[in-house]
């Protein structure tokens, strides 16, 4: 009996190396992947067969390793649901620590400055995020919006123009929160301020922005472009801009006619004095700022100098003839 007990012992102090290195090499040593793999976790899914499927796809050696490690750190509730890219080696623990963070695969979708709502609504159905019937129902939706704290009939100039990163599969919903969101941030209180001080609320200063951001490309610019419009919304002259009549005019086919400016629609503002009802797009930063900030000027006209920016004039004499130029270097 004590040889066999002595037999045991001997035979346990030979196995702890081995037995620690396999417990080192499980737990310590970070699993190299051959190629990046993709692992989809679903909301709900319990710590074992998170465990299982990681050691499924070879993103770990042990399933055992994954569920002692979360037991002992007390986090196998907090593993976070999404799509998880593993392509570089890493550790049982490492792997734990970005299903915790919720560490997901992101995607990216792009809205430039100047998209109106229906090309945001187009452009995020084509990227393959959401679907156009409930996008567009959402964004016209009296309940959802005002949920968004807007007092507006759409979403139009509410949908902040970046590049934003999210997780696949995200709602329609959400989408629309998350490009509202960013929107808070570039009207704080300050901007605010100086467009009370001009006589704006919120929805007319987007108004007034987004007309910048559709008049020019040019950041400079933007600027001057304010301030033709502060100038005559304070002498009452009509804005007369071209970008609001387009926006009014259904199905618009890229040739602006004198038609089109004597066509009466809540956005003429050839035949309307003041604003238009609301935003016609949604306005950049630069175009926010430049609304609030606009520069010390008298004029009151400008036109394109076909290079890409603009003649402006302070009266009507000088713009006549800013215009005859531009038509002479079109014909040239």
């Amino acid at each position: 009996m004590r040889k066999y007990t002595l037999w045991i012992i001997s035979l346990a102090i030979l196995a702890a190396p081995v037995i620690a290195l396999i417990v080192y090499i499980h737990i310590f040593v970070p699993q190299t992947l051959p190629a990046p793999v993709r692992l989809q976790i679903q909301p709900g899914t319990g710590l074992n067969k998170v465990a299982v499927d990681l050691q499924n796809v070879g993103v770990v050696r042990s399933a055992l390793a994954v569920k002692l490690l979360a037991r002992w750190k007390q986090q196998g509730g907090q593993i976070q649901a999404g799509c998880y890219r593993f392509s570089d080696p890493a550790t049982p623990g490492e792997v734990l620590d970005r299903l915790v963070r919720g560490d997901v695969e992101k995607v990216s979708l792009t809205i430039p400055e100047g998209f109106n709502l229906q090309q945001i609504i187009a452009r995020t159905v084509e990227k393959g995020f959401g679907e156009k019937e409930k996008l567009s129902e959402l964004a016209y939706d009296a309940d959802f919006i005002h949920s968004l704290d807007i007092d507006a009939d759409s979403l139009e100039g509410y949908l902040f123009p970046e590049t934003y990163l999210f997780a696949p599969g995200i709602g329609e919903e959400s989408l629309l929160q998350m490009m509202v969101k960013p929107l808070r941030s570039h009207t704080d209180a300050t901007l605010m301020k100086k467009a009370e001080r001009l006589g704006l609320n919120l929805h007319q200063w987007l108004t007034l922005a987004s007309i910048i951001e559709k008049e020019t490309g040019l950041v400079e610019e933007m600027p001057l472009i304010s301030s033709v419009f502060h100038n005559r919304l304070k002498r009452n002259i009509p804005l007369q801009t071209d970008p609001t009549v387009i926006y009014g005019i259904k199905d618009f086919d890229g040739n602006i006619t004198r038609k089109h400016l004597k066509t009466p629609t809540p956005y003429n503002t050839y035949l309307n004095r003041g604003l238009p009802p609301g935003p016609i797009a949604s306005p950049g930063l630069a175009a926010l700022e430049s609304a609030v900030n606009p520069a010390e000027t008298k004029y009151l006209y400008f036109v394109a100098t076909g290079d890409g920016g603009h003649k402006f004039s302070k009266t009507l004499k000088e713009h006549n003839v800013a215009v005859k130029e531009y038509l002479a270097q079109r014909r040239r």
